[in-house]
């Protein structure tokens, strides 16, 4: 599982203390079926787009209720218009940085050039 989708196994206890995941026990070992793997899928992309675990916690129930789909899909919705929103915003803030760097960069090329 950690190399499948790598992940520390730290992370996985982490996201099992949580209860995020629950995989099937058997002694020691971990099993970790093909709901387990879909919740990790949907556990990762979640943090790679900087979703909060208290959002993932509510989304990975859709799979588990089928009463309220409605309205926690509208949540779903809403809080992905506002992570994008949000991204956006620091996309425009790197591309400004990095035009202040290349300023930056092109002055100290003149300075070198003019000895």
């Amino acid at each position: 599982m950690c190399a499948r989708f790598e992940v520390t196994p730290r992370a996985l206890r982490y996201y099992e203390y949580i209860e995020l995941l629950s995989p099937e026990r058997v002694g020691r070992a971990r099993y970790y079926g093909p709901r387990e793997q879909a919740r990790l899928t949907l556990i990762l992309r979640a943090r790679r787009l900087e979703f909060p675990l208290e959002d993932v916690r509510q989304w990975l129930s859709l799979y588990n209720s089928t009463e309220g789909n409605t309205e926690q899909l509208t949540d779903l919705i809403e809080r992905a218009n506002e992570q994008r929103e949000v991204l956006q915003s620091r996309i425009a803030h790197l591309r400004a940085a990095i035009e202040e760097l290349q300023q930056f960069e092109s002055w100290a090329k003149d300075k070198l050039a003019k000895g």
